[in-house]
């Protein structure tokens, strides 16, 4: 067994879902012992199931399990963990999480603290571009203090603007306003989501390129002081800016745009004393203007593209990194072939890519030549509202950029989920779209979805599991650490008779099913599973169609809710409370 001063090495994942089980896989390839954390609602999920161990963060929001930093190094300690692998999303970005984690003895997977607090500030990492020379666009020197900065700023410079949220990434708290009139609502919403998603609601703004394509360079630095980029990938295919498919490497750029990205990413990275995987990210407009972006101080959801292309473990180069070892390679491979991943969310294409939670009654993936699939879920797997709605990740390698879309092609018709909706339609679609495929140009850019994609995919139907099962598989817990029992599920139903009359609403709710009451045409339902965050009306006001009346909240994005017609509103619940998708939370008399 390998060790670390006479003791086992054991990484603590502080994440869930598909990057947990990734992680997990590359430390039983490397020799490690893993240890899963989970929320009470991922209790089966597949990462507590694959890791060594598992233990109990208790609760179901993100500030109660995954975003707790006291409980995290508190399991971490109990379980006898050696090192910490933050994933991404989540804490991976906090510079305070990595100072937490050092300052209690741990190894911690990942860029010093100072770094991440250097390129985590956006302004500063604007700073560093600027003195590397870096291509930028014209933005704020520091975060805004109020909507009337934002507002002189995009009177100052023109629309369309960004306004992104300075200690952000993965597309939340990022808002692009193309109206003046729309600067003040963007603004607070970003406010709103950078906040909910990383403790902190400053936000920049800088000129927004019109149809740019999103660019990256991924970078990999070691302890010794080599920085290598391995590549570049496009990620310009896009809903509510957070990427949907991803290839390696980026096609149709000038061999100068490659060399620029690649000399400015790495110029970056030796700048800020860069250690670990890391991501610089740019935006190239339709005219060739090349703009820095941001640096994500993580592993990138779409890291795969780039390990297919090059050969390269990226998980493991950041378990040897935190080790002391060098890089196992120093220079800019050559690409071997082409690779697409596409983003299996949870999420209805056919209705504006609504996030949908549920259980999946059948995950069936494909496989074949220059397949591989990065999974967070199998059949009977849950997709809980509370969190964000990837649920796997489809990758497909070619010798030539041909031959991957022809086997993506079949590798999206033979995949098949049920129980959820997905956006695998809407990825069928995109590998016939001329503006994607086509080998003389490449028509795609970030708001593509939004205004050129003719989206006539059909909505999904919801879906309800109503498979009997013999055996009921429940977990205890001893000292924080999961265990599973197999219970007859004869010996629950029993067991729900006992139940007080008063209290059996509870078992039928999650037992039996219900007729549907007809359709009221004066009531306002919520489009998904989450939480209210807020009325944009009073009650008793009138409204209009099509007016903008509330925001919902689930998987990590905001949902907004429109005036289905015209009239005087009626709350019917309140701020902050989770509902079902479909309950009632007004009607428009």
């Amino acid at each position: 067994m390998s060790t670390l001063n006479n003791k086992p090495k054991k990484v603590l994942i502080a994440n869930r879902g598909e990057i947990a089980v990734r992680i997990i896989r590359a430390c039983r390839d490397y020799g490690i012992q893993t240890i899963a954390v989970y929320a009470d609602v991922d209790v089966n999920a597949l990462h507590v199931q694959l890791a060594d161990e598992a233990y109990r963060l208790g609760g179901n929001t993100p500030a109660e399990t995954y975003l707790h930093i006291p409980r995290l190094l508190e399991i971490a300690k109990q379980s006898g963990a050696t090192m910490v692998h933050p994933g991404y999303g989540f804490l991976s970005e906090r510079a305070e999480f990595a100072r937490a984690v050092i300052d209690a003895g741990l190894i911690w997977i990942g860029p010093h603290p100072e770094t991440i607090d250097e390129l985590g500030d956006k302004v500063k990492a604007r700073r560093i571009a600027q003195k590397v020379g870096a291509p930028l666009v014209i933005g704020t020197a520091e975060p805004v203090k109020d909507v009337q900065e934002v507002v002189a700023f995009a009177e100052t410079h023109g629309l369309p603007i960004a306004i992104k949220a300075a200690f952000g990434g993965g597309g939340r708290g990022l808002k692009v306003a193309w109206r003046l009139d729309e600067v003040a609502e963007l603004y607070h919403s970003a406010v709103r989501e950078a906040t909910a998603a990383f403790g902190r609601g400053e936000c920049f703004i800088e000129q927004f390129l019109d149809k740019p394509r999103h660019i990256e360079a991924q970078v990999i630095a070691d302890r010794q002081g080599n920085v290598v980029v391995l590549g570049t990938r496009d990620c310009s295919l896009q809903r509510r800016n957070q990427k949907l498919v991803e290839e390696a490497p980026a096609p149709f750029l000038t061999q100068s745009q490659r060399e620029r990205i690649h000399q400015s990413a790495k110029a970056i990275c030796v700048e800020a004393n860069y250690v670990g995987a890391g991501t610089v990210e740019f935006l190239l407009s339709a005219d060739g203007t090349l703009s820095f972006l941001e640096v994500n101080t993580r592993l990138q959801v779409e890291h795969p593209v780039t390990e297919e292309t090059t050969g390269i473990d990226l998980v493991i180069e950041q378990l040897r990194v935190a080790e002391g070892y060098p890089l196992s390679i120093r220079e800019t491979p050559v690409p071997r072939g082409h690779s697409f991943e596409f983003r299996i969310n949870a999420e209805d294409a056919g209705k504006g890519f609504l996030p949908t939670s549920g259980i999946i009654s059948e995950f069936i993936p494909p496989s074949g030549p220059g397949i591989r699939l990065d999974s967070g879920v199998i059949t009977d797997s849950t997709i809980p509202a509370t969190f964000d709605s990837l649920m796997a990740k489809l990758i497909v390698t070619g010798a030539t950029r041909e031959q991957a879309i022809s086997r993506a092609r079949r590798a999206l018709r033979e995949f098949k989920i049920s129980g959820v909706a997905s956006v695998l339609p809407f990825h069928q679609a995109v590998m016939e779209h001329l503006d994607f495929i086509s080998s003389d140009a490449f028509h795609v850019h970030t708001r593509w979805i939004e205004t050129d994609f003719a989206n006539e995919l059909e909505s999904s139907p919801r879906q309800v599991v109503t498979e009997d099962k013999n055996i009921t598989r429940t977990f205890i817990e001893i000292d924080g650490r999961r265990h599973e029992l197999g219970l007859p599920s004869n010996l629950l139903t029993g067991l729900a008779q006992l139940v007080p009359v008063s209290k059996q609403s509870f078992f039928q709710s999650q037992f039996s099913t219900k007729e549907k009451t007809p359709a009221d045409p004066h009531q306002v339902k919520a489009p998904i599973s989450g939480i209210l965050h807020s009325w944009l009306v009073t009650e008793g006001e009138q409204v209009s169609e099509g007016d903008v009346i509330a925001v919902m909240e689930a998987m990590k994005m905001e949902v907004q809710i429109s005036a289905h017609h015209s009239g005087k509103i009626t709350f019917c619940v309140r701020v902050g409370d989770y509902h079902d998708a479909e309950s009632i939370l007004a009607t428009i008399e």
